[in-house]
């Protein structure tokens, strides 16, 4: 009943309240592809950084990116006090100069995409060095065989006296708590705001700087010599910022995480992220606060298609048929890829994340894991974009922590295009949703399925769906949820789908009326990508 000035009117009506039962659905009918979701089972946050990025400039990211990073070789001998660096091998060879940054104003090579990212909503990963040295000048090429101190400053974990953001250019040191004291000094609220943090790397790849930063890294690196390095470096960032989330060991690959590229004193301690992990527990435990926070790798992938590795440019037939499949690699059981790993220490499936998260338990538990540089090959082909898709679905419903796609190719739509599928598959901004749940295909081999909602509104269910397969195939949908949906809006990357700037972008296609209860078939193009939006 309602009353004003005017007078009462009385009218009925009915609500229907959802009770929370989930509705059965119907049986789709027969198709090449089963794929069966349950918003029920396997639910879970979906970390919002593994939409990240290497890099700092948010105009050349793909839509959506959630995570920038400063990392790579060059900032293993970051002087952050006059923004000299070293390239290591990639160039001169071991070229000193003022690559990252022209500017003789401290930090200023870290500081402007630390502000892009705060501007953009966003989080980066700041690398801070801890091999013990740093570029001390910008006069070109290094010889390695020349004394360290002719060319390099001490880089400390801890500054003796006095920190300042005005750092001390005359004392030939550079101290690492400095350098994190000046970072949250200039972005204060980067360590309470949850939607744009700083997180901070243990340097870079350090299993290959004996090879790569042989200007500084004269010999073979030891376990024994990491491991202190690794502990001061992260106290140090602990001490400056305690709830500063630390990523560790940053390993190059698979010979890294198995014996730190056959370090000398291998032998004597096993694997090495086992005694990484269990290491960084023990000093954790002693000093009474958690020092490592990620496990941190690299993962590109060694799958190879007729002999040659995926992660290049080569779209043939046989890399691209090995490309799709290669990120089943990183969780499927099953699947053995065809590579050196496989062949010679594995002698079967890598399933890298479930790996890694037993050495966790085993070893730290509570760390989480990420992946700050990936890739599969093939970022202007469609068969980068299937396993692009199929790399930040795995990373969603595997509970990883962060991932940032490295680019290795100059033309990158498909991978671009990847980003939007699960970023802004609209347009308009649309993504993919914040939870995980339950979604599985009937043939792994040449389909993937993931599904999500919304904390807060699960009523909206956005699935992934993907033919990996040279054809089209048929495909059976039915999905275990509590509202009985209508329609499904359909959204979709082919080979032959549009590009607009650096991007290939979804189609939008017609509506599918849902007249069973909670199930629907359609076609799956060859080699496609769909977004299922239901409604």
């Amino acid at each position: 009943t309602a009353a004003n000035a005017v007078g009462n009117t009385t009218a009925q009506a009915t609500v229907t309240v959802n009770t929370g039962a989930f509705i059965t659905p119907d049986n789709p009918g027969a198709a090449d592809f089963q794929f069966v979701m349950h918003s029920g089972q396997n639910v879970h946050p979906i970390s919002k950084w593994i939409y990240g990025f290497n890099g700092g400039d948010w105009s050349q990211m793909p839509n959506g990116t959630t995570l920038g990073r400063l990392g790579g070789n060059r900032w293993t001998a970051y002087n952050w006090e006059t923004n000299a660096s070293n390239a290591g091998s990639d160039y001169g060879p071991y070229h000193s100069d003022n690559y990252l940054s022209s500017s003789t104003i401290p930090g200023e090579a870290v500081r402007p995409s630390v502000a892009n990212a705060q501007a953009a909503n966003a989080a980066i990963i700041v690398t801070v060095p801890i091999q013990g040295w740093v570029s001390a000048d910008e006069a070109g090429n290094v010889d390695p065989t020349s004394p360290l101190n002719s060319r390099f400053f001490p880089n400390l974990a801890k500054k003796p006296t006095a920190l300042t953001t005005t750092p001390d250019l005359t004392d030939a040191r550079v101290y690492q708590d400095e350098f994190v004291h000046w970072l949250d000094n200039r972005f204060p609220t980067a360590k309470t705001d949850v939607n744009k943090p700083i997180f901070y790397m243990l340097d870079n790849e350090p299993d290959l700087w004996n090879s790569t930063h042989l200007e500084v890294q004269r010999a073979a690196l030891r376990y024994d010599q990491f491991l202190p390095l690794s502990i001061a470096s992260a106290g140090a960032i602990k001490d400056q910022i305690p709830q500063a989330q630390t990523f560790g060991p940053v390993s190059y690959g698979w010979n890294g995480f198995v014996n730190l590229q056959n370090a000398p004193d291998a032998g004597t301690h096993g694997d090495f992220l086992d005694y990484y992990l269990s290491q960084m527990k023990s000093a954790s435990l002693t000093q009474g606060r958690r020092l490592l926070d990620v496990l941190d790798l690299h993962w590109y992938s060694e799958a190879q298609g007729g002999g040659v590795r995926v992660v290049n440019q080569d779209n043939s037939a046989a890399v691209a048929a090995a490309r799709v499949q290669a990120p089943r690699s990183l969780w499927d059981t099953t699947y053995t890829e065809t590579s050196w790993i496989t062949q010679y220490s594995t002698l079967g499936p890598i399933q890298l994340i479930p790996r890694m998260m037993t050495k966790i338990t085993a070893q730290y538990p509570g760390t989480k894991l990420a992946f700050s540089e990936y890739n599969h090959g093939g970022e202007d082909h469609i068969s980068g974009a299937i396993a692009e898709v199929d790399s930040l679905g795995i990373f969603g419903r595997e509970n990883v922590f962060a991932a940032n796609v490295w680019p290795l190719q100059s033309v990158e739509t498909f991978m671009f295009g990847a980003f939007r599928i699960f970023r802004n598959y609209d347009g308009a901004g649309a993504a993919f949703g914040d939870t995980s749940f339950s979604a599985s295909a009937s043939d792994v081999a040449k389909a993937s399925a993931y599904s999500s909602l919304d904390a807060g509104h699960p009523n909206r269910v956005v699935s992934v769906l993907v033919n990996k397969d040279t054809a089209s195939h048929t495909a059976g949908l039915a999905i275990t949820h509590t509202q009985r949906f209508s329609t499904a809006q359909i959204y979709q990357i082919t080979a032959a789908s549009p590009v607009q700037g650096n991007s290939v972008v979804p189609n939008h296609l017609a509506n599918i009326p849902i007249t069973l209860v909670n199930a629907f078939t359609m076609t799956l193009p060859a080699q496609s990508i769909t977004v299922v939006v239901w409604n």
